[in-house]
């Protein structure tokens, strides 16, 4: 286990929080097991970790046209791109567990265009990488190539909306040294026990 700070800044005790913060810190717990540490991190600053968060839920737990896999296809390869360890490891964990696949998360972090994956989730990586490391270049053929595959312009929105705020996150995570918590790497890996 790792004994690394968990933030290069202070880690404000629970019972300190404000209520809102503090239960929506305990209810993840409740539900994972664990608080991951980037809710303690973040909560150093309590009006930006609820936009963060809200933005972040809004994003990830709507009813969209991708799945809540393929939009951790997004953040895992996009994260990986750009060398956020947190979010990789810890976006891993969760796509391992909503892909039911031991082996997605290391290759899309790799090189997604090595991994696993169809037709559809390729498109939708490629237009989150550019949007991720070239959304300046992005044009007409980019939306095009997407449309064959079934996605609309919502979800499209959808895509580069991830991209772009987890590019906001890998770098608010690398700036602060997060470090992930060790539960995450073997989420989805091997059976779980209790």
């Amino acid at each position: 286990m790792s004994t690394a700070p968990i933030s290069r800044y202070p880690i404000p005790e629970l019972d300190t929080l404000p209520e809102d913060i503090r239960e929506q810190i305990l209810a993840v717990q409740e539900k994972s097991g664990f608080i991951p540490n980037v809710f303690l991190a973040l909560a150093h600053r309590p009006a930006e970790f609820r936009a963060f968060f809200a933005y972040h839920d809004a994003l990830m737990e709507k009813d969209s046209g991708l799945t809540k896999a393929e939009r951790e296809m997004v953040v895992v390869a996009t994260s990986g791109a750009n060398n956020c360890q947190y979010c990789v490891i810890a976006h891993g964990a969760i796509l391992r567990i909503r892909a039911k696949d031991p082996l997605i998360a290391d290759q899309l972090a790799i090189n997604y265009r090595k991994a696993n994956i169809n037709a559809r989730q390729m498109a939708m990586l490629d237009f989150a990488m550019k949007v991720s490391l070239d959304a300046q270049d992005i044009g007409e053929d980019d939306y095009q190539a997407l449309y064959p595959h079934g996605f609309n312009d919502e979800d499209i929105w959808d895509i580069a909306a991830i991209s772009a705020f987890f590019g906001l996150s890998n770098r608010l995570v690398n700036f602060a040294s997060m470090r992930p918590n060790d539960e995450f790497y073997l989420m989805g890996r091997v059976p779980i026990t209790k």
